[in-house]
């Protein structure tokens, strides 16, 4: 049975990503304390004992606010990290699977993203992320990187839970409603990235639930579905100032490997119906 190496399963996907690639291979997770990503030896010591056919990255740094003024940090975590991992996984012939995100793109096509469109990051998050991105390139050529887009899930801070959190704390919500995208559960994203896996591919390749929404009606439908009756207003952007400049219509396009499996992704409001009533 192949063996797999999940790096970061504290975090919210590499959690998620355990429990889906241990139906189907022999899986091994490590956080932080057992192989910091940024740490060339340790890593290189790790890999070299577990001897994995396959790494999956699902270590990084994704306090979007917080990169403007944490540089040397997010360009560590985001970039170099991947680089390290490319590195050691090309002396130890294994492949690296490397998550990355729509917040390499600009927002300013009127088009869903595709693989191959320039990316032009707005923020410091996007370009550790995209350096990331080249760092795996060049320093491996058996890589997959997958880019997905305003995840949430099971064991991490997520939209949906602190949409939660504030309709039990206040009595009126006020939602960003002119940035656009795709919410994506870590769960179908883990589902996606282990049948790339099993098809053997390699690149670049999108991965989001279908549909498209802003965060103000990705708000309602968590409330809706919560049967909570809360005032939720819509805001623009400008109304709610952040550190990190949003691209407004980061929406990525998934054809690619809908060609690949046979299917496309499930509707964003299934996969969080799923994710908020999991008996259902």
């Amino acid at each position: 049975m192949e063996k797999v190496l999940v790096t970061g399963v504290g975090g919210m996907l590499g959690f998620q990503m355990m429990n889906i690639m241990t139906e189907r291979f022999n899986v091994i997770g490590v956080g932080h304390s057992e192989m910091d990503i940024t740490n060339p030896a340790l890593v290189k010591k790790v890999i070299e004992k577990i001897k994995p056919d396959t790494v999956i990255n699902c270590a990084a740094y994704t306090k979007v606010d917080d990169c403007e003024t944490r540089h040397g940090e997010a360009f560590s975590v985001n970039a170099e990290g991947p680089r390290i991992l490319a590195e050691a996984c090309r002396d130890n012939e294994a492949r690296l699977v490397h998550v990355s995100t729509d917040y390499i793109f600009d927002g300013r096509k009127s088009d869903a993203y595709i693989e191959g469109d320039y990316p032009n990051p707005l923020n410091i998050y996007g370009r550790s992320k995209l350096e990331g991105e080249q760092n795996v390139r060049r320093g491996l050529e058996d890589h997959l990187i997958v880019r997905t887009s305003w995840l949430y899930g099971e064991n991490g801070a997520n939209f949906v839970n602190t949409i939660l959190r504030l309709a039990s704390e206040r009595n009126e919500l006020r939602v960003v409603n002119d940035q656009l995208g795709s919410p994506t559960y870590t769960k179908d994203l883990a589902i996606a990235i282990r049948a790339l896996l099993e098809y053997g591919t390699t690149g670049t390749y999108h991965f989001a639930n279908s549909g498209i929404c802003s965060w103000y009606d990705f708000a309602c439908e968590i409330l809706r579905l919560r049967g909570i009756v809360k005032s939720v207003i819509p805001i623009t952007t400008e109304e709610f100032p952040r550190p990190a400049k949003r691209p407004a219509r980061s929406v990525l396009a998934t054809g690619k490997l809908a060609a690949l499996t046979g299917s496309a992704p499930r509707p964003w409001q299934e996969a969080l119906k799923q994710f908020l009533e999991p008996e259902s």
